[in-house]
């Protein structure tokens, strides 16, 4: 129960984290059209409300496509593709404009019910795309211009603005757009902090694809975050299947991330309160493309140690780790390394130098919440690399219980008597602890 307790006052502090640091931020949100049809849908649009309502800037950004092509299809107009563009021609024009502002409108009466205000407005200019290679793409155009003063305004006052797949050039012409693009040009345009991905399928995992073995993933399979480099990895290694959804949903997150987009989240919407979810808790639900340092190791700072014996606890009581108190540590302070997600520190680990060349791996602890994300195998192979920057020859483990997890790292086991003699006449023989040691 207590440990419970503790993991609710861990989410309700996140959640006042992120709160707080994103007040003020533009977030958008390409949607899916499938996601509406969803009964899911409704509270999907509750926690977007939610959102707008405690100060961040929401922008959507609907799909139609499936929707249009039905409307095309009761209208007996033929629907052509060049590539992954439709050709929209004179006569599909006003139906491919009705059906775009139909599903818009599904998302303003879903805001309206929580009493958010919406607008569904002009605010992409277009161009079009012309003739290419003697095809005319009549309709179908390019966007040229996010309206920003417009949004701004709009958004200032606590709307919501909606952009529906259509855009209008200077004279008024209406076009026909990608709503990948839409979204992307408004992230661009707007400085938008986050840009989600949402749609109703599951998204990056094993086993939707192949993954490159750098890259770690959770018990459930799926791939919590990654660089772009990363991504393209994922990219390259599934290129026969460049047209599955989630893998085209991740080359748009490259994209975003690339035009400056600080995280780029896949969600699914199926999932309960996946957005909030996503955006509130350092696990998240869905597959995350950061471009910025989202996680870092860093120098234990006094105001960690709080924390650190707090990972620790769980782990002392049980007699995995020594017996430690906040003045052992700050006594030796400059051995110690934190991983920080966010703020918030998930895992310790230590170094300390016992002579002959020799360095020791200690006080490794990681929140059990964040076991997925292979924190402590990252710290342990930080302090590896500090070690070989030393001139260590050799550093070593003492465990009584994880030298399997050590083994698996590539340590081997040794006798006591080769420890180097400071350690060796501190060894505790009533622990009868395991020495595992690591040839640099």
């Amino acid at each position: 129960m207590e440990t419970d307790n503790r993991s609710q006052v861990d989410l309700i502090r996140e959640a006042f984290y992120y709160q707080s640091r994103f007040d003020g931020t533009t977030m958008v949100f390409k949607i899916d059209f499938p996601v509406t049809e969803d009964q899911q849908f409704k509270y999907l649009m509750k926690d977007l409300a939610l959102l707008a309502q405690t100060g961040i800037r929401i922008v959507i950004v609907p799909g139609a496509k499936e929707w249009i092509d039905a409307v095309l299809k009761e209208y007996d107009i033929e629907s052509v593709y060049e590539g992954s563009v439709r050709i929209t021609t004179e006569d599909a024009i006003p139906f491919v404009k009705m059906a775009a502002f139909e599903v818009a409108t599904r998302y303003m009466t879903e805001l309206s019910a929580s009493r958010v205000d919406a607008v569904i407005g002009n605010f992409v200019r277009a161009r079009g795309i012309g003739v290419v290679n003697g095809r005319d793409f009549a309709h179908s155009g390019m966007v040229d211009k996010i309206q920003i003063e417009s949004l701004k305004k709009l958004m200032d006052l606590g709307m919501v603005p909606i952009l529906p797949c259509i855009g209008w050039s200077p004279a008024g012409k209406p076009y026909n757009l990608p709503s990948d693009e839409i979204a992307l040009a408004a992230c661009q345009a707007l400085g938008a902090v986050k840009f989600f991905i949402v749609s109703n399928r599951p998204g990056i995992s094993t086993e939707t694809c192949s993954i490159p073995e750098s890259v770690v993933s959770g018990s459930s399979n799926r791939i919590a975050r990654l660089t772009p480099q990363e991504a393209e990895e994922i990219i390259k290694l599934n290129e026969k299947k460049a047209d599955e959804p989630a893998l085209k949903e991740l080359a748009l997150a490259i994209r975003a991330s690339r035009l400056g987009v600080e995280r780029v989240h896949i969600v699914n919407s199926r999932e309960e309160g996946a957005v909030l979810r996503e955006l509130f808790s350092n696990l998240g639900v869905g597959t995350m493309v950061y471009a910025d340092e989202y996680e870092s190791i860093r120098p234990l700072q006094a105001s960690d140690v709080a924390e650190v014996l707090r990972l620790m606890g769980p782990l002392m009581e049980k007699g995995i780790l020594l017996q430690r108190n906040a003045e052992q540590i700050l006594e030796r302070k400059d051995d110690y390394v934190v991983y920080e997600v966010d703020g918030s520190v998930h895992a310790c680990g230590a170094l300390h130098d016992w002579g002959e060349a020799q360095g020791e791996i200690a006080a490794l602890a990681t929140d059990p919440h964040y076991t997925d994300l292979g924190l402590g195998r990252r710290i342990v192979g930080y302090l590896i690399d500090r070690a070989r920057k030393r001139s260590f020859r050799r550093v070593f483990v003492l465990t009584t219980r994880t030298h399997d997890w050590f083994e698996y790292l590539g340590f081997r086991e040794i006798p006591v008597g080769e420890l180097p003699e400071k350690k060796r006449k501190v060894y505790n023989q009533e622990r009868r602890s395991k020495v595992f040691a690591l040839d640099l």
